[in-house]
């Protein structure tokens, strides 16, 4: 895979939920090309080109959508939608974020930090496969980004 043509990065350290979002995206034929990281710190390296992604990517070919748990290891979600949100190169890129957490200080401040979307994950499968298959239809198919 060419990793500077990311249509998706999917930023989640469940690898259960990372299964079924990558496996519910490929059913539906919503992203030809993604990526999975499991953590905050990882997310940044491939977004910004730099640590292991120095020699393989670009920070001129973003992901065209990140989907972004909250609580991570290393560094924390919202910490990486601050970094997303405030650097020129990076902050047009649409961030959904898909968590577990209803807590009202979360979402606040996921918005305020820049977030485009807040998704809780519902806990049934079925309605997990569900969101995954309509924010993938919504962010990669019907959303008109602007052109880089």
């Amino acid at each position: 895979m060419n990793l500077n043509t990311v249509d998706l990065l999917l930023v989640e350290d469940n690898i259960n939920d990372a299964e079924l979002a990558i496996r519910e995206l490929k059913k539906h034929n919503l992203a030809n090309n993604f990526f999975h990281v499991k953590d905050g710190e990882e997310a940044l390296e491939f977004i910004f080109a730099t640590g292991r992604y120095a020699s393989t990517r670009s920070i001129d070919n973003p992901p065209k959508l990140i989907l972004l748990d909250i609580h991570m290891p290393k560094v924390n979600g919202l910490e990486v939608l601050k970094k997303i949100k405030t650097e020129e190169q990076t902050k047009i890129i649409p961030v959904v974020i898909l968590t577990s957490s209803k807590e009202d200080p979360d979402i606040k401040e996921s918005y305020k930090l820049g977030a485009n979307s807040y998704i809780v994950k519902p806990v049934n499968f079925e309605g997990f496969a569900e969101s995954i298959k309509n924010l993938g239809f919504y962010w990669l198919l019907l959303n008109q980004p602007p052109i880089s």
